[in-house]
């Protein structure tokens, strides 16, 4: 069993990157295996020409396929999640997300923003065939402080939703799939009338 955090932001050192970065030790912390996909990293010329072939591309869509639930998180930018998420989305199959729990995350400038989890994001996620997609957790910049020398700390009320958001994850996303990851043989199914 494995989580797939996927960054959709387009900056190497941000809000979105320390809130995914948060969930992802929570994560670890229950002795699942964290992979990690930046998408940022992925061939830019790829991504813009939609070339689903290249290399970069087929890896990260290897990467969805093989997780058991994923954690995609965003900037919000003018009321909508990231072109370079929005662009990556597009290049994965039509069932991408076939079978998995999903927790999206996003950071924006206020609260003004916060709805782009369900009104823009969502509905792509639930076109890609998504199992389940948890609550959403968004963050704004005074959750995530930023210190004189460039570190994000995030503030407390932020750690208890994120804490409550990955607790959700594994008791209504990854419980379902442990259980039926682990077939019973009919000789040991037991019926009364």
């Amino acid at each position: 069993m494995s989580v797939l955090l996927i960054s959709g932001s387009p900056s190497e050192h941000s809000r979105t990157a320390a809130l995914l970065e948060a969930v992802g030790q929570r994560v670890a912390q229950h002795g699942v295996f964290v992979d990690r996909l930046v998408v940022r990293d992925l061939s830019p010329q790829a991504l813009l020409l939609a070339d689903a072939g290249h290399p970069t591309v087929l890896g990260a869509t290897r990467q969805v396929e093989r997780a058991s639930a994923i954690v995609v998180a965003t900037p919000v930018y003018k009321a909508a999640y990231s072109g370079l998420l929005k662009v990556f989305l597009d290049l994965l199959p039509q069932s991408g997300l076939k079978g998995k729990t999903v927790l999206p995350l996003a950071t924006g400038g206020s609260a003004h923003h916060m709805l782009a989890l369900d009104y823009a994001l969502r509905p792509v996620l639930q076109s890609l065939a998504a199992r389940q997609i948890l609550p959403g957790v968004y963050a704004t910049e005074a959750q995530i402080a930023k210190s004189e020398s460039g570190e994000y700390s995030i503030g407390p009320e932020l750690n208890t939703r994120l804490d409550d958001a990955v607790e959700t994850l594994f008791n209504e996303g990854l419980r379902t799939h442990r259980l039926r990851s682990a077939p019973i043989p009919f000789s040991q199914v037991r019926c009364s009338v």
